[in-house]
């Protein structure tokens, strides 16, 4: 048995320095990098950061090189080598880098999952269910394995074949996916994809509100649409993403006022009122206490950076 955790460690060593390898040629004078294969990133950090807010999408994060971390309302997911972050849903955190240096910096990739792949890979039998626990963060870490790390560096290496991405990425990825359903964070990808758990619906509000976070909202309206009690919404919705629906539709509408003013040149009313604000001055306090400036000292702020930012409030990486 040591013998077996010695060789994945080895082959798991191996595998992040190719990655490593392969992720420093492609990102030198970058920090985020879009590939030629659409749900893959990467990303490359030489100095440790402060927590950043940003939003993930559901997706598997891997540092192979360096250490970060995500921030998810009191509790702080560190990851680096040994450990993937996984999330299953849109989630607002602080992603932070916490060891990277110019030397050795913080190298990773984002994965974006595609949780159809997810309930397909169900659906079609032959995986045993995970034992049946309550649901918990939508973000958390799993253990990096030599079976998971594999099809990530085949996938990463398509992209020296950029004429077999069609064909192939899609399989890899496929790959990828049955793997995640095989590994230490199987029982929440099972919660999150199979329809009428409690993560699903919860999945479904979240979806309801990124379409229609500038509209007023009815928690007894949002809890019948998806088919839930007012309070196990407010329960559960909390349970997934430390927020509770109105923080995470105010947090929603803060981030996209940030995004108009920033990259639109909005004034901060006209933002406040496209994003579903009444009042300039609740909108105004808001902000403050998310961004820690009124908006426009915040907006002045990031304009007045050497590296202006693409977009105010990063989806990922994490």
């Amino acid at each position: 048995m040591a013998l077996d955790t010695h060789s994945q460690t080895t082959q798991c060593s191996a595998l992040h320095q190719a990655l490593a390898a392969a992720i420093a040629k492609r990102t030198t004078g970058d920090e985020d990098l879009c590939t030629r294969i659409p749900a893959l990133l990467f990303f490359r950090r030489e100095k440790i950061t402060q927590p950043c807010a940003c939003m993930v999408e559901p997706s598997v994060v891997l540092v192979s090189q360096g250490a970060k971390q995500m921030l998810v309302g009191d509790d702080a997911y560190p990851y680096d080598r040994e450990r993937f972050l996984i999330n299953s849903i849109d989630l607002p955190a602080s992603s932070q880098v916490i060891e990277a240096s110019t030397e050795e910096p913080c190298l990773g990739l984002v994965l974006k999952l595609d949780l159809r792949i997810m309930a397909e890979l169900i659906a079609q039998g032959g995986l045993t269910p995970p034992l049946e626990r309550g649901a918990n963060r939508g973000v958390a870490l799993g253990t990096t394995t030599p079976d998971l790390l594999e099809p990530i560096k085949r996938l990463v290496d398509l992209l020296d074949e950029p004429d077999a991405i069609a064909v192939l990425a899609p399989l890899i990825q496929r790959e990828i996916h049955y793997r995640l359903l095989l590994s230490d964070q199987a029982e929440r990808l099972w919660q999150i994809v199979s329809s009428g758990s409690q993560s699903q619906r919860i999945s479904r509000a979240i979806d309801w509100l990124k379409a229609h976070y500038a509209e007023p909202l009815r928690i007894e309206e949002l809890a019948a649409r998806i088919q839930m009690s007012q309070s196990s919404l407010h329960h559960h919705f909390r349970q997934l993403t430390a927020m509770s629906p109105l923080q995470y539709q105010k947090w929603l509408r803060l981030n996209e006022a940030r995004r108009l003013m920033l990259n639109e040149h909005v004034d901060a009313a006209s933002a406040a009122f496209q994003v579903g604000y009444e009042s300039a001055s609740q909108f105004s306090r808001e902000y403050s206490r998310l961004f820690g400036a009124p908006p426009r000292r915040d907006i002045e702020s990031l304009l007045k950076r050497p590296v202006r930012p693409s977009r105010a409030s990063a989806r990922v990486p994490a």
